[in-house]
């Protein structure tokens, strides 16, 4: 029985791994904004973010600031500075059409090329509420963008999309949001593993995962503000080009073992002399955790290793979405990191079922 379980588990591993490593027609990107909201490209980000409700230190606030992407929300006081500590991993994208009593009217539209993979229109399956994830499949890869908050969804998972194709309706579906925040929530995502459904199994168990391998969790997302900032100016930026121009915030040395990394398979182009032998594999991430780099190196380990993080002068906590703690040029891992870690190389072990 048991082994009977761990072949089912592989074949499922294989069979997700096919589905995202396939790319059958390759396009070259074309990126569109997905509402009429064009602010970010006139240079008015007040009006194209939504503000979030802030409250710290008996002082209320609405700033727009909360709605890009990066370490942007959750302020804490560290002797006289303020640090932002919680990071936002999408864009806000305000509405600019209401009817009489404030219900957005706005329309969601896909940024690119590519085909729906995932719908989830049930609102409390995620704090996304109602979303969409859109698979793209361009000349550096296959990249997902997700559309979160939606009042409706017009598209079903498997339909063909064009830059500008209706998707749904901007709302204020999911946590903690109100009709006066209404918002599309917008990412662009690098996928991390075909494994990430016992991933989930092993550290969330009993909590179900309601949406496989397009779950949040497995999507890694980008500065796509500053990827659209960028193209502005050069219109053949690519993401593989973009996402190099991006500082480390840490490394990490993880074993390399007799596969091939995933992601390595599915971006090639984050990897550094690949073919060389070593004993191990040195990953740099961004201080979202987005896997910037991967290349080999000669020092031995047996499990993950903190290799490097930047001193930003403040606890490594609050700029790594604490994965590393510690503080001036030391890290150790933390659980969170140690999960993440595991999730982006697809190597952790399954307990046997009792």
């Amino acid at each position: 029985m048991h082994r009977c379980l761990l072949l089912c588990l592989l074949a499922l591993s294989l069979s997700n791994q096919s589905v995202h490593a396939q790319q059958p027609n390759p396009t070259p990107m074309a990126l569109v904004l997905p509402t009429d909201n064009d602010g970010l490209l006139r240079s008015d980000e007040p009006g194209f973010y939504m503000f979030v409700d802030r409250n710290f230190e008996k002082q209320t606030s609405t700033p727009w600031e909360g709605g890009q992407y990066g370490y942007v929300r959750g302020p804490v006081r560290l002797g006289s500075k303020v640090v932002l500590m919680a990071f936002h991993e999408g864009l806000d994208i305000a509405p600019l059409k209401r009817d009489a009593n404030g219900t957005p009217l706005d329309q969601v539209r896909s940024i690119s090329h590519g085909e729906v993979v995932h719908v989830s229109d049930q609102p409390g399956a995620s704090n996304y509420g109602r979303y969409v994830v859109i698979r793209h499949d361009w000349t550096d890869g296959a990249f997902y963008s997700l559309y979160a908050h939606l009042a409706r969804v017009d598209v079903q998972p498997g339909r063909p999309v064009l830059p500008g194709t209706p998707i749904g309706i901007l709302g204020y579906s999911g946590v903690g949001l109100d009709k006066r925040r209404s918002h599309l929530h917008l990412e662009l995502n690098l996928f991390l593993s075909s494994r990430f459904n016992e991933w989930h199994e092993k550290n969330f168990r009993p909590s179900p995962n309601a949406h496989g391998l397009y779950n949040g969790l497995n999507l890694a997302g980008m500065d796509l503000a500053r990827l659209y900032l960028e193209r502005q100016k050069n219109p053949t930026l690519s993401v593989s080009q973009f996402v190099r121009t991006q500082e480390p915030e840490w490394k990490v040395i993880v074993p390399r073992r007799n596969t091939t990394l995933e992601l390595l398979q599915n971006y090639p182009w984050l990897g550094e002399d690949t073919a060389r032998p070593s004993p191990s594999w040195e990953i740099s991430l961004s201080g979202s955790g987005l896997p910037l780099h991967i290349r080999p190196v000669d020092q031995s380990v047996t499990q993950p290793q903190v290799s490097w993080v930047k001193d930003t002068g403040i606890p490594h906590v609050y700029h790594t979405r604490k994965h590393v703690s510690g503080s001036g040029g030391k890290g150790t891992l933390t659980a969170s990191g140690i999960r993440h870690v595991e999730l982006i190389t697809s190597d952790f072990l399954i307990a046997a079922p009792k």
